[in-house]
């Protein structure tokens, strides 16, 4: 069993652990290439989002499906022409190993199956885009990486934020230090949903439902992302404010210390409705509201500035830049080692929420 401890931990995935642009297979570049997509997972994500995404990028293209569901399939194969031979079940998906139209495929399926399915998509010699969360444990991502390494497919996490135009501009402010010191920040993401049936991956604790793991891990990688800093240690608590989430939290509240005193507060929901990365300086301050949206993420400092909302596809902007990694021009802007830390800090968050104590990151 592969463990995380605090060394690694702070000193990040070792050297050579790591699969990156330079070190992956470059898919031969044709003139148009364009990256073959097959989606793993026909949910709400894939058919809403990614599928239409797909539509406008310029990199790549949906070109198969993967999916436990039969009865999605002739649905999928009239909207975007997929072939007979491109459709594939959880069950078969090792055949797509001979398929050469395939490059990528992208896991969007509940957090607790995605381990399962990105191993067996770098085991079929294909690159792995793997949706948010990474997995369940840091355990699990560290498998995953090195299942990908072993095969030597790339690996990249599907956090749509750090490819966004305005959240890359504050993560710089990190090191302009435009209004001096950051001394204390606010991350907050949720939404006013409904409960789901009582039936749904999201409302069971062993397939990663609840608030923390949907949407904590953009809280969690919002002030690493922004700050460049990382937490030492957190104070945590789970909030029940709807009676039908038994076995996961809707809502949940944390503060992170840093180094040198800096402290953020943290929260995030399924229920109730929260959306901004704010960062206070010395001198002023910044802040991304919303910070996560679909329809756009604002900016806005204290000098008066204002960033109008990124007006392209997100999901489309991410897949472009992964697949441009892929062709050559690289980088990728996500890897494992920051997704491992998040799932790590995830964890010592329902570690402090349990035991109602402190708890050292």
């Amino acid at each position: 069993m592969l463990t995380l401890n605090r060394r690694q931990f702070l000193k990040g995935i070792t050297a050579g652990g790591l699969v990156t642009a330079s070190s992956i297979p470059i898919v031969n570049a044709k003139p148009n290439k364009k990256i073959g997509v097959a989606l793993l997972g026909l949910g709400y994500y894939s058919r809403d989002l990614l599928a239409p995404a797909l539509q406008l990028t310029q990199h790549c293209e949906l070109v198969s499906i993967i999916t436990g569901s039969p009865n999605k399939i002739p649905v999928w194969q009239r909207r975007y022409q997929i072939k007979d031979g491109n459709v594939y079940s959880y069950d078969d998906m090792h055949r797509i190993a001979d398929n050469p139209e395939v490059d990528v495929i992208y896991v969007v399926t509940p957090t607790a199956t995605h381990m399962r399915f990105a191993i067996a998509a770098a085991k079929a010699g294909k690159h792995v885009w793997c949706e948010k969360p990474m997995a369940m444990t840091a355990n699990e991502c560290q498998i995953i990486e090195k299942e990908c390494q072993k095969n030597s497919v790339s690996l990249s996490i599907g956090y749509r934020m750090m490819h966004e135009p305005n959240t890359r501009t504050f993560a710089q402010y990190a090191s302009t230090r435009p209004f001096g010191a950051m001394q204390t920040m606010v991350s907050q993401a949720g939404y006013a949903g409904s409960a789901p049936p009582a039936d749904n991956w999201r409302m069971k604790k062993a397939m990663g439902g609840g608030a923390l793991y949907d949407m904590g891990v953009y809280c969690v990688n919002g002030v690493r992302f922004i700050s460049k800093l990382e937490p030492i240690a957190v104070m945590a608590r789970h909030e029940k404010n709807n009676p039908k989430f038994v076995e996961v939290d809707d809502t949940s509240y944390f503060r992170f210390e840093f180094a040198d005193g800096i402290t953020a507060e943290c929260g995030t929901s399924v229920v109730k409705s929260m959306n901004r990365l704010r960062v206070n300086c010395e001198k002023g301050w910044y802040q991304l509201s919303p910070m996560q949206s679909y329809s756009g993420v604002a900016g806005s400092d204290s000098s008066g500035v204002r960033l109008a909302a990124f007006s392209g596809n997100q999901q489309a902007n991410q897949m472009d830049n992964d697949s441009l990694a892929l062709l050559g021009p690289g980088p990728f802007l996500t890897d494992a080692e920051m997704a491992t830390k998040d799932i790590h800090i995830i964890e010592k968050i329902f570690e402090s929420a349990a035991s109602g104590k402190r708890v050292l990151i």
